[in-house]
């Protein structure tokens, strides 16, 4: 069975096997040099193998790796929760998202936080899910139409981007949806280009090779934002029909700089499309290797809501659908790894953690973590069934102050766009391999997931 596994492991899953297919981690110490490299390119191929049997791994120079559940909490909710993200992941994203809540410290965090929380509350889930039902369920009928192999890495993010154009840049009769769909893709593309030099933490001064490439995908997209954010305000509607009604609403309440606006439009944009396109992906994929449970969660769907779109309230009554969302996201965490810089000394059980030194939450290897879960390589949506896994173990959307706002948002756009395809549509495994992860902005499948439908 272990050479079974390794063979996957390299060369992608085979369709005999009951396990997902799992990233390869790096099997022998990385030096500093290799480790940028590498993690340029695929960050989970620096994760020492180790972190899925040990909870706690002491890194080269100041790095130290954490699946310990314990320490985790104590470092994200406890004495370390005001612990600076790591330098490294400001200088990947701060072109792309500026100074928005994903990267601002202290209080002006806080304000952001303050400001935009109310937006995700679950009082506006219901309209928002409107949105989504319709993004499924067009989904939904082209699949029936033409039945046949459909790369689902490709269909999810077209489905999340299609609910972006609807839930923010809805109603918007100056810019097109092609044209909000082409800026995001390039936005995207632009973004997913790390530099060794800022997985290296040299300077900013320092060219990168990115320099070279046209700024044209950021500046284009952030003049976009602006015109639709400044079109809407015009508006004034009077009540809120999308989430950047909300948004607008909020920022009528509370000023805020109309550039800090853009960079904050732009990362739940950026955020809300990955995390959802990719689990989405991975759990289609999922469900084909597992027809039985693919037939459960139909009949559970269909026994909710056999015809009429699906509805926020229809999802507290398919909890088969949500425990297969939270396996998926277990296996296939689309934040598999953070980062934060200690600010202070602080000892954790014994582990002295001195003040600069980078603490890394492999989120991958947490979720698979031997010491932590049972067949912790299997898909098992039953785990989540009764009660919820201790605290610091299950932390797909992080945890603490700066646990993901839109963490129930990303959760139920992935359930909703399930249901309302899996109610018409089968996915069946066919003969292509299924690649394996990659870790790049989030972690994303290293190629086509081709997967067969049939209209049901």
């Amino acid at each position: 069975m272990t050479d079974t596994i390794q063979t996957e492991r390299e060369t992608g899953a085979s369709v005999a096997s009951s396990l997902p297919i799992a990233a390869q981690l790096a099997e022998r110490p990385v030096g500093l040099l290799k480790f940028a490299k590498l993690a340029g390119r695929n960050m989970l191929e620096v994760i020492p193998i180790e972190t899925t049997t040990q909870t706690y791994l002491k890194g080269p120079l100041k790095i130290h790796y954490i699946c310990d559940p314990e320490i985790i909490t104590e470092l994200l909710v406890g004495a370390g929760r005001r612990f600076p993200k790591a330098q490294f992941t400001k200088d990947i994203l701060g072109s792309a998202v500026g100074n928005s809540m994903m990267l601002s410290e202290g209080e002006k965090w806080k304000a952001q936080r303050r400001r935009y929380s109310p937006l995700f509350a679950a009082r506006n889930l219901p309209m928002l899910c409107q949105h989504f039902a319709e993004t499924g369920k067009e989904i939904a009928a082209s699949l029936r139409e033409g039945p046949g192999f459909v790369d689902v890495a490709q269909m999810a993010p077209a489905a999340t981007l299609t609910n972006i154009s609807r839930v923010i840049f809805s109603g918007n009769e100056e810019v097109s949806a092609e044209q909000i769909r082409v800026g995001l893709r390039n936005y995207f593309e632009y973004i997913s280009n790390i530099s060794l030099f800022d997985v290296m933490g040299l300077p900013a001064w320092i060219p990168r090779k990115k320099w070279f490439y046209s700024k044209a995908p950021v500046t284009d997209m952030r003049a976009l934002a602006r015109q639709v954010i400044e079109s809407r305000r015009s508006e004034s509607r009077p009540i809120p029909l999308d989430f950047l009604d909300l948004m607008i609403a909020a920022l009528e309440e509370d000023f805020e700089d109309i550039e800090t606006t853009v960079d904050n439009l732009l990362t739940f944009v950026v955020a809300g499309h990955e995390t959802s396109a990719n689990a989405m992906a991975w759990g289609a994929y999922l469900l084909a290797l597992h027809p039985e449970q693919q037939a459960a969660i139909h009949k559970e769907i269909i026994n909710v809501s056999p015809k009429e779109p699906i509805t926020y309230e229809d999802l507290e009554q398919m909890p088969l659908l949500r425990a297969h969302t939270k396996e998926t996201l277990r296996l296939y965490p689309s934040a598999a790894f953070f980062a934060r810089d200690a600010g202070d000394d602080i000892t954790i059980k014994g582990i002295k953690f001195a003040k600069g030194d980078a603490l890394f939450f492999p989120v991958y290897s947490l979720h698979r973590n031997r010491m932590l879960w049972d067949d912790p390589d299997a898909y098992k949506p039953e785990r989540f069934l009764d009660k919820p896994p201790p605290r610091g173990q299950y932390i797909p959307f992080g945890d603490g102050p700066r646990v993901c706002i839109g963490a129930q948002y990303a959760e139920a756009e992935m359930m909703v766009l399930m249901a309302s395809i899996l109610r018409g549509v089968a996915f069946e495994l066919g003969d292509a391999p299924i690649p394996r992860p990659v870790l790049t902005f989030t972690m994303r499948a290293d190629g086509p997931i081709m997967l067969r439908t049939r209209a049901l």
